[in-house]
């Protein structure tokens, strides 16, 4: 069973992102404030539930919060300034595009950098703990695929539309195939030791 939230007292608002672990594709984030009589059966962490499932209560949530937010951190500002600051940095901006000012944020995970006049709770595995970073949770992760999907379109080749960005076996052979795009975070150990290898072999 979810609580609400961590503080009844205070207007709080649930964090948490979606594709931190990915090889292409922006980190995106969330911040949902819930009402006190906020519920869906289905509600859960948003790895925990199906497509089918999250599909159905993201327009829930989007109907009955009192407040929610989506916003994302680019491939290019993960290569510039890690992935962990730049999921903080996409929580900070879905934060600060939230229509009412919480006062306290509750973060999914064990680490955060401060958003300014706002104190915060982190709460590891939170997302199957309290409603709040559950609906945050679902909101990144329909809105990440979502991208990803249209981003597929114009890059069929790595299968972005089943593999949302993460490195599967299919992703990793596409990139030593066809090489790396924009999208791609160059930053991360795409292919083992090989990147430079196969950009100096499609030189010659």
């Amino acid at each position: 069973m979810l609580k609400l939230c961590f503080n009844r007292e205070v207007i709080e608002a649930g964090c948490d992102e979606a594709g931190r672990g990915c090889f292409a594709g922006p980190v995106f984030a969330s911040a949902v404030i819930l009402p006190p009589d906020f519920r869906h059966k289905l509600l859960n962490d948003s790895k925990k539930m199906t497509h089918e499932q999250r599909m159905e209560v993201r327009p829930y949530i989007e109907q009955h919060a009192i407040a929610w937010a989506v916003a994302s951190c680019s491939a290019e500002e993960i290569d510039t300034i890690n992935i962990l600051r730049a999921s903080f940095k996409a929580m900070h901006r879905a934060v600060a595009q939230l229509k009412i000012i919480p006062q306290h944020l509750l973060i999914d995970g064990n680490r955060f950098d401060p958003y300014e006049g706002i104190p915060h709770t982190c709460i590891i595995e939170g997302d199957g703990k309290y409603k709040n970073i559950a609906a945050a949770s679902v909101l990144a992760k329909t809105y990440r695929d979502d991208y990803m999907v249209k981003l597929h379109e114009e890059f069929p080749h790595y299968a972005w539309d089943s593999n949302k960005g993460y490195g599967t076996a299919a992703h990793r052979k596409a990139i030593i195939e066809f090489g790396i795009t924009d999208h791609h975070r160059k930053s991360f150990r795409l292919i083992p030791d090989q990147l430079e290898l196969f950009g100096n072999l499609k030189d010659q």
